[in-house]
This record gives structure tokens, C-alpha cells and sequence, in this order.
């Protein structure tokens, strides 16, 4: 699943080619997605001038002069900006049109959406009871410690809960707490504040190094231009079951928690 690093990416790659155009309108091959596309989406889009292309967690937020696109990625969905006139695919479900350009939608599994809000987007019912950005001021050791205190949960557990800090997703949850010498099965409410600045501070290093990568690729996750990222080229246990430890060669170990994969050392990881 494209977590925040490849949303970034993607949002950085199709800025350039949106802020500042005119939507022209939409093309809406297949409105089935998570949620359904809007039925009039073509119509309100036409004209919309677009200001500024934002991401808030793993949502693209495309502000218009009156309402906002939300765009998710879902688990397999990209945005790719193409000329006009380009023959779409099998899953390439929607076309915003640019002139001679089109961003167009592509979701194999149509886990994404694509809808319009009008209003403020704080008060939208997927952003409004989302926690702090993990690259912003609000997010840091503090934030995290008070977070931390009265949940028995393992650390990894809560600090993928978009609820305390959001876009901090299986891949890089895994990498963080490696970097920050914690084991993911430790109490979340044992840590200490040393331990939380030492966590926050591995969390907002981890995805800059992700950004700068292009994101991770392990399925289908390609950038605006259809290039893959290349972050797992780094990754110190992120599925390297039984691979030695790139520290102290001691063998990645390998368990389920909350249905998905966590991998640690745990010679560094006590």
C-alpha cells in the first residue's frame, strides 16, 4: 500500500503540472471505487482553477477555487500526468483533464477514491480526527510521550494509529523503531520521554530518507511519471526474516501483530 513517503512523492511529481490550471473536466470510466465517484464530478470540477496541491496523511488534496478533490491512493492507485489523447487501460478508471495534458487514475484493486468537499477540510469525516503530520512542528517527542502514556499497546501498534500521529505505515513504522533501538512488542506506555524524542526524532529521519528515495516499491507503487521508488534498497529489517542484522548481523526475526508483519533485531532492538 502507497504509505505517506509515496504519497509525497506523487504529490511533489504532479504539483508542477497542476497548480495554477484550469480543470477542463473530468472523465469518469469507472465510479466504483472505495466510494463511489461523485455522479456530477465532471461538471463540478469544469472551470475549477486548481491553487494548490496539498497531502493531509495519505490523502492528495487538490484545492480548487470552490471545493477540494481528495484523492486516495488506496492500495494499489498512482496518478500519472499523460498528454491528452492517451489510450487509458484496463484500470485506468479516471481522467482529470488538463487540455493537453490529463492526470489520470490508475487502481488495479480500487481500494483509492476521488471525491469533492465543499467547506472547510478539517471538518471532512476522513481528515477531522486525524493526529499531527510526523514532518510538522506539532509532532515530536512531547506529542508522543502524552500519547504514549495510557496505552498498553505494543509502541508499534500505536504509532501506526493515524489517531496519534498520522502516515506512519507498516513499512516504516518497522524501520523507525529499529533505528530508535526499541522493540516493537514494548508497552507503549513504558516508554520513556528519552525514548519518545528518540522515537520521533527515528520516525521524521526515516520518512525524509523515504521521500528522498521516491518511496518504496514492493507491487505497484510508481511515481507520477510511472518510475518506482527505491527506499527498500535500505532497509535495515523490513522482510529480511532471518537475514543477518546490517549492525551486528544477529538474524532479522519475524512476527504478526495486529494481522501485519513486523520485523526486528533483537540484539538492537532489546
Amino acid at each position: 500500500m502507497p504509505e505517506l513517503p509515496e504519497v509525497e512523492t506523487t504529490r511533489r511529481g504532479v504539483e508542477p503540472h497542476l497548480e495554477g490550471r484550469i480543470l477542463r473536466g473530468a472523465v469518469v470510466r469507472n465510479p466504483s471505487l472505495r466510494w463511489p465517484v461523485p455522479p456530477d464530478l465532471a461538471e463540478r470540477v469544469a472551470g475549477e482553477k486548481v491553487l494548490a496541491v496539498r497531502r493531509r496523511a495519505k490523502y492528495l488534496l487538490l484545492e480548487c477555487e470552490s471545493g477540494t478533490l481528495l484523492i486516495h491512493l488506496g492500495m494499489s492507485g498512482s496518478l500519472r500526468v499523460m498528454p491528452a489523447g492517451s489510450p487509458p487501460q484496463k484500470h485506468d478508471h479516471l481522467d482529470l483533464l488538463l487540455g493537453d495534458q490529463v492526470l489520470r487514475f490508475r487502481d488495479p484493486r480500487r481500494f483509492g477514491a476521488v471525491l469533492w468537499h465543499i467547506g472547510p477540510l478539517e471538518l471532512h469525516p476522513l481528515l477531522k480526527a486525524l493526529g499531527p503530520e510526523p514532518l510538522s512542528d506539532a509532532f515530536g517527542g512531547e506529542a508522543l510521550f502524552q500519547a504514549m502514556r495510557r496505552r498498553g499497546s505494543p509502541i508499534k501498534l500505536v504509532i501506526m494509529d493515524n489517531h496519534v500521529v498520522v502516515g506512519v505505515g507498516n513499512i516504516y513504522a518497522n524501520e523507525s523503531l529499529f533505528h530508535a533501538g526499541i522493540s516493537p512488542s514494548r508497552p507503549a506506555c513504558d516508554l520513556s520521554r528519552a525514548d519518545c524524542d528518540r522515537l520521533a526524532a527515528e520516525i521524521k529521519a526515516v520518512l525524509r530518507r523515504a521521500i528522498d528515495a521516491g518511496g518504496s516499491t514492493l507491487r505497484d507503487f510508481v511515481d507520477s511519471e510511472g518510475k518506482p521508488g527505491y527506499f527498500q534498497q535500505s532497509y535495515m529489517v523490513y522482510n529480511r526474516q532471518e537475514e543477518p542484522c546490517r549492525r551486528c548481523g544477529t538474524p532479522i526475526r519475524h512476527i504478526r501483530q495486529g494481522q501485519r508483519s513486523t520485523y526486528y533485531c533483537p540484539l538492537c532492538q532489546p
